[in-house]
């Protein structure tokens, strides 16, 4: 940083680096600086004029965003340079922008969405005057058709361009733009066409007026109207935070919660949009198959009774459990509780069948950090497509690359959004790497960065690409103090949590791939679906399918018995996200009809077993992970595990990489129930020609 200069705002001096723009200065003084175009995480576009202050000598207010502190001029005696920010010709100059910009502004706050937290009317009713001097037709510009999400009222339009900026630079997907000059300037779709960037909702929360609201919220509820809670999402293993919105038991949207060491203030569209899937195609009552094989309707002990029944005198080795990927670490703990009661060390948190070394933390992390993303100077991919896999991650990453940092690809080709090196498209090429031009970058950088996508975690030959990939690690040098440049691309909230507590096979037990296996041969009886849906049911062979979850999915139409659980947003959870890092999923609806929270579950049926679990609470539960995972009950913050590298797994074949993400709107139970996804999938096909993991 270059020596800080000394600048007088409103009669104080303060010291500011000098590449800091003036309205930067101002509010780090304190100085609250109205503005409709400028934002801190975009370009400068400089349009709104809303900023104006005035520098002490110069001719006229000057826009405070697209002026730099090193650029200001000081008085002629060597005197610093001087601001205001609440004079006389500061007020007169911003009430002549606010009329400017109400001049064609349509009187829609009774039934507009933005009502009620519209940065139009705050800064109105702060900057603005009690009347208009202007007496003509307003303006009305016709609407554009932007997809499923996004509602357009573009007479409300101010062309501030956020909503352009954010498509080019942080989504990476340019579909929009402003055409036309003075009163025919207008923001359109290129060639008219939908968004399909995965993060276009966040334009909704950019939009400083009403001009781009929510489609699936429009006219359901009013801010003042709804709960807040904070909480996390599940829809990925980034673990954004964000905030729900409740009226009632209806769940009506979900908005982000601003942490620039997970999220910044972006989600994506699943996180946002897939809610919906909460109050459609729900579980909520018991079901047992009786014996014409069919699902009925029945009480809680009758469930219970069904599977005490199944269990009794049988051996627990005979008896497997799996946890699905939105479940909570106090759900998956109570689960390995029952297990250990039964006796069944057959259990695991890896319904995908990944290669996971239990054992070493380092290998199941995201050790750079999500924030570490922007200080690596060179990332490689390994089976992996960030984009559909984490797609706010992946904007991360792309926000590196626009500062400047190389990225290669082992694995299919495909539009991440940013240009990258292609290094091949089997897994194979992981030996080779360090002879392509993009080997020698990785070897020259300071802080070098491989991921290991689901792809490679899924693939024939995991084990051996593991080891290889911290190998190369280890040879490029990125693992050095300060830096542990290796990481895995989760795809599941619940995985990095269930591996810190363990819920894998036990000593001599099964992990996925043989419970399968062994519920196909017969060896497995019982299987314990903890919210798992992403397994065929080809797999489970004639085994007594016991199905904990909340919607009628895959899990629930192959059950023999179905206890309904409460969903992500209906009980409080812990999860971790692909970091190490625990965050609180806070309890923001009641869980629907006879639904109970899945630790609460778990408790009633080890009672109905004989043998109750240690806990009556979820602060009980919550309270024995935190003494098995201390680390756990620092929410909020990383234990970065110990540097090993994985040995061994033999070698590395040419099968080719299979995507783990098929339809980035379908990866689970709640997103494949939601209408609006439903309704995102199929503009995707009909835009790309092939489905999504196809392009």
């Amino acid at each position: 940083m270059a020596d800080p200069r000394t600048v007088v705002i409103d009669g104080e001096e303060f010291e500011f680096d000098p590449d800091l723009t003036v309205l930067q200065a101002c509010e780090e003084a304190g100085k609250e600086i109205p503005r409709f175009c400028y934002h801190e995480r975009l370009s400068i576009a400089g349009n709104c004029r809303m900023c104006l202050v005035e520098a002490v000598g110069a001719p006229k207010p000057m826009a405070s965003c697209a002026m730099q502190v090193k650029d200001l001029r000081g008085g002629r005696d060597g005197e610093p340079p001087e601001i205001r920010t609440n004079s006389a010709l500061v007020k007169s100059a911003r009430e002549g922008v606010m009329e400017f910009l109400l001049i064609n502004h349509p009187l829609d706050c009774p039934i507009c969405d933005q009502a009620g937290e519209c940065d139009l009317q705050d800064q109105a009713m702060a900057y603005g005057k009690a009347g208009s001097r202007y007496a003509e037709h307003k303006r009305a510009m016709a609407e554009i058709s932007l997809g499923p999400l996004i509602k357009t009222h573009m007479t409300r339009c101010i062309q501030c361009t956020r909503c352009v900026r954010f498509a080019t630079e942080v989504a990476g997907v340019p579909e929009m733009g402003c055409t036309g000059r003075g009163e025919d300037a207008e923001i359109v779709s290129y060639l008219d066409a939908a968004l399909v960037s995965e993060l276009q909702g966040n334009v909704i929360d950019l939009c400083p007026v009403g001009a781009l609201t929510s489609r699936p919220y429009a006219f359901r509820a009013r801010p003042w109207e709804v709960r807040k809670t904070q909480s996390v999402d599940v829809s990925d293993a980034l673990g954004a935070n964000i905030r729900i919105d409740t009226e009632g038991v209806t769940v009506r949207r979900v908005m982000p919660v601003n942490n620039d060491a997970v999220n910044e203030e972006w989600i994506s569209d699943k996180a946002r949009f897939y809610i919906d899937g909460l109050a459609r195609q729900r579980l909520d009552s018991p079901y047992v198959r009786g014996e014409d094989g069919k699902l009925a309707p029945a009480s809680w002990e009758q469930a219970f009774a069904a599977i005490r029944a199944r269990l009794d005198g049988l051996d627990g080795a005979k008896v497997g459990a799996i946890a699905g990927d939105l479940v909570s670490v106090e759900a998956m703990w109570a689960l390995k509780g029952l297990m250990g009661q039964i006796g069944s060390p057959n259990m695991d948190c890896r319904q995908d069948g990944a290669h996971l070394p239990s054992d070493n933390r380092a290998a199941w992390l995201f050790n750079p950090t999500v924030q570490g993303i922007e200080d690596a100077d060179a990332i490689l991919l390994i089976g992996a497509n960030p984009r559909l896999e984490s797609a706010v991650l992946n904007a991360r990453i792309r926000k590196a690359w626009l500062a400047g940092t190389e990225v290669g690809l082992i694995g299919p080709q495909v539009d991440l959004t940013y240009e990258y090196a292609p290094l091949g498209e089997d897994a194979s090429m992981l030996s080779s790497v360090l002879d392509t031009d993009f080997g020698a970058i990785l070897k020259d950088a300071k802080r070098p960065m491989i991921v290991l996508g689901g792809s490679a975690l899924t693939h024939p030959d995991a084990a051996a690409i593991m080891g290889a990939a911290m190998a190369l690690a280890d040879e490029v040098g990125a693992v050095s103090d300060g830096w542990t440049g290796f990481g895995v691309l989760h795809t599941a909230a619940s995985r990095v949590g269930g591996m810190e507590i363990g819920f894998v096979p036990q000593e001599g037990g099964k992990g996925t791939d043989a419970i399968l296996d062994a519920a196909q041969s017969g060896e497995i009886e019982v299987l314990y679906l903890l919210g798992a849906d992403e397994i065929s049911a080809d797999r489970l062979g004639r085994s007594f399918v016991v199905y904990q979850g909340h919607h009628g999915d895959r899990g629930a139409h192959r059950a023999d018995v179905i206890l309904p659980a409460a969903a992500w947003a209906e009980q409080s959870g812990l999860y971790v996200n692909l970091e190490g890092r625990p965050q609180l999923a806070s309890r923001a609806a009641a869980p629907l009809g006879e639904a109970k929270e899945d630790w609460a579950i778990l408790r009633a049926l080890s009672e109905r077993l004989g043998e109750p679990l240690p806990f009556d609470t979820i602060e009980q539960v919550r309270k024995a992970v935190f003494e098995a995972a201390p680390h756990l009950a620092r929410l909020g913050t990383v234990e970065p595990a110990e540097w090993r590298a994985e040995r061994g797994g033999g070698s590395v074949g040419d099968a080719p990489f299979e995507p783990v993400v098929e339809d980035f709107y379908f990866t689970n139970a709640i997103a494949r129930a939601s209408e609006t996804m439903a309704e995102c999938s199929k503009l995707q096909e009909e835009r790309s020609g092939v489905p999504m993991a196809a392009e």
